[in-house]
């Protein structure tokens, strides 16, 4: 139903008539819509921070879908969830002392609102954000096979998000077990849905091949008889459907921000069906509304009784620590390339809880670089190529990872990262916080970064640095004089957090190999992901700090810098990019006073930024001279000569240390 037409055309008869229901889910409405209108209440009376979208008027659609689910059965909201909440769980208590930012709260007041997590059900205020972590849950499902089914409630509004879509053809593409649930209710906050949405809502089920059922919350015995057997399809038949529920939302789009016509709510009061029950029978109404009264009153006592909520105790200061050295032999040499194929193969044979994502990666192909080539054939149904959707594959891996799932998504090019940083930066980052440590996001995504290829602009970036400090994350770099496979081994076996692996292109062409310059001594730390140092055997004038694949250029510099210069360098190389350890580097800078930073990607506010930072915040003396080289403020150009010339290279590195190293 079109709002900017009228409740009048709606069927008359199912205006006049009053529904015949099962008084415990009358109760239920009820129930949600007291809780809601107490919410309102508290937040004018400032008792709650922050915002309340209420579903009043909506209450039936998450009661109707609750009735059909089972134990294992997840659903997946958005920022009006509060009544697919109680419809699933019945938890006034943890809903209401959630809201007052109480330590009782289902989230111990940290996700608020918009973000509950308790009783298969998760929420998220990012619109169309949960789409693809719905399809990651119900394709774990798939895989366990257990007949359980993920629901994923939008609204009519969240069908102007494109990962909507990318969520759609995956789910239909590979008959995921996911029911979408389209609250149309005609507004997208204040907009009208004739004006910002077109077509019908079903077709866009339709040209995915995917089912889809219409009912309204007018006619519930239709509404409930419709909602089972679509969930009953999505159970048996093991494939996705659409249900489109038209609605109407009788309170503010939040709070009391509301523009609409006051005629036409009041139109659509009128023939609510708790408004239409209590006319007819309103003992029963006034009976049931006592019984929720006494609960939502109960509620706001315990959460007005019970401890506000309170931060973790937390420091921004640098760890600084004993840094122990030790050398690490590489035991199998090879290219990078084969060393990450094999450490990737060699976890995923001993861990049945691996899968792989991304586009391309199946087959001989094996993705862009091949790193994955010949995988799918040893593990089969394990190695999953996807469509070119960044988003949804980052989604998928999110989705999976809360079912206790290692999902390694590959992003073709790290320029396309920008893609998905919704779902790495809103949801992966997020959820383990805001759901109050309920859950873990076990998610590594590897990329490939930077250029010296000449594919331009759009494919050649190091964009590694947008992503330091998320967060609850972790960043990582891959390099040559550390065995790529083993560092696969050290990720896989403690991996707890969204990972992004950041793989330099020149590294999968390079030798790996612990055989370093003469004069030099390899050595890492003995932290989880170690710090490299190239540590020179006689007195150092410079320290070099790099990352990833600049250390074969700083490696080629520190050559020319003690032949044909007679100054000698120590490098350092973090593995780790964020969170940072500092220990190794301010220990080395300490000695020599003199720090040379060199990086591929732009420099302003990139992660030599953040060390100088550090190292000036811990200890302002300890450096004397510095330096930084990154790569150009401008796009990545294609020619040959202007890539080399605007990335850092081993020419640059010696006039850079030459200048660090001058008296004055």
């Amino acid at each position: 139903m079109d709002c900017q037409t009228s409740f009048s055309d709606l069927n008359v008869a199912d205006q006049a008539r009053v529904p015949k229901l099962d008084e415990r889910l009358l109760s239920k409405a009820i129930l949600i819509r007291t809780v809601e209108k107490r919410l309102l209440e508290l937040f004018a009376a400032g008792k709650l921070h922050g915002t309340v979208h209420t579903c009043i008027g909506q209450e039936w659609t998450g009661i109707v879908i609750a009735e059909a689910l089972r134990e294992g059965d997840a659903v997946l909201t958005g920022h009006r969830g509060h009544g697919h909440y109680l419809s699933r769980t019945d938890d006034v208590e943890g809903l209401v002392a959630e809201l007052m930012g109480r330590q009782s709260g289902v989230c111990a007041g940290r996700g608020g609102s918009q973000h509950l997590h308790g009783g298969g059900v998760y929420s998220s205020g990012v619109q169309g954000g949960m789409a693809p972590v719905a399809a990651g849950l119900a394709l774990a499902r798939k895989y366990e096979r257990t007949g359980n089914v993920v629901i994923l409630f939008l609204g009519d509004g969240t069908l102007g998000e494109g990962v909507v879509y990318e969520a759609l053809n995956i789910i239909s593409k590979w008959q995921l077990p996911l029911l979408v649930v389209v609250e149309d209710n005609g507004y997208a906050q204040s907009t009208r849905k004739a004006e910002a949405v077109s077509g019908e809502v079903g077709a866009r089920a339709t040209a995915f091949g995917i089912d889809d059922f219409h009912a309204d919350t007018w006619n519930i015995e239709h509404l409930l008889a419709t909602a089972k057997a679509c969930v009953k399809h999505v159970r048996e038949e093991g494939r996705p459907a659409l249900l489109h529920i038209e609605t109407y939302r009788l309170a503010p789009h939040s709070k009391g921000d509301d523009n609409r016509d006051p005629a036409e709510v009041a139109g659509f009061r009128n023939i609510d069906v708790i408004e239409r029950i209590k006319t007819d029978n309103p003992r029963l109404v006034e009976r049931l509304q006592a019984v929720a009264t006494s609960r939502v009153d109960q509620a706001v006592a315990r959460a007005e009784a019970s401890e506000c909520a309170m931060p973790p105790l937390a420091t921004n200061s640098p760890n600084m620590h004993y840094v122990r050295w030790l050398y690490t032999q590489i035991i199998s040499p090879g290219r990078g390339v084969e060393r990450i194929r094999e450490g990737l193969a060699r976890n995923i044979a001993s861990n049945n809880r691996i899968v792989l994502l991304g586009e391309d990666i199946g087959g001989d192909y094996g993705g862009a670089f091949k790193v994955t080539a010949g995988l799918d054939a040893l593990f089969p149904g394990r190695v999953l190529s996807t469509p070119i959707s960044e988003a949804a594959i980052i989604g998928l891996g999110i989705g999976m990872a809360l079912e206790g799932v290692i999902s390694v998504c590959e992003i073709m090019f790290g320029d396309f990262l920008t893609l998905a940083s919704d779902q790495l930066i809103n949801h992966a980052a997020k959820f383990r916080y805001v759901y109050n440590n309920k859950v873990r996001v076990p998610l590594i995504v590897r990329t490939p970064m930077g250029g010296r290829r000449g594919y331009g602009a759009t494919h050649s970036q190091s964009l590694e640095k947008h992503f330091l400090g998320i967060p609850d994350t972790r960043v990582l770099a891959l390099h040559h004089r550390f065995d790529p496979a083993e560092s696969l081994n050290l990720l896989f076996s403690t991996v707890d957090r969204p990972t992004l692996l950041i793989e330099n292109k020149s590294i999968y062409a390079c030798l790996i190999s612990d055989k370093v310059p003469a004069g030099w001594v390899l050595e890492h730390s003995s932290s989880k992901f170690p710090t490299t140092r190239l540590r020179p055997l006689g007195s150092v004038d410079a320290t070099i700090l790099c990352y990833g694949g600049m250390l074969m250029h700083v490696e080629q510099a520190i050559e020319t810098l003690f032949e044909e210069y007679e100054l000698v360098c120590e490098v350092m190389c973090p593995m780790q990019l964020y969170p940072l350890d500092l220990a190794p580097i301010l220990e080395s800078v300490k000695q020599t006073g003199r720090l040379l930073i060199v990086e591929e990607g732009s420099g302003y506010a990139g992660f030599g930024s953040e060390v100088v930072a550090q190292l000036a915040e811990v200890s302002p003396t300890a450096l004397k001279r510095l330096r930084r080289i990154s790569g150009p403020m401008h796009p990545i150009p294609a020619a040959k000569t202007l890539e080399a010339a605007v990335l850092p290279s081993s020419s640059h590195v010696v006039d850079a240390v030459r200048e660090v190293c001058r008296d004055g």
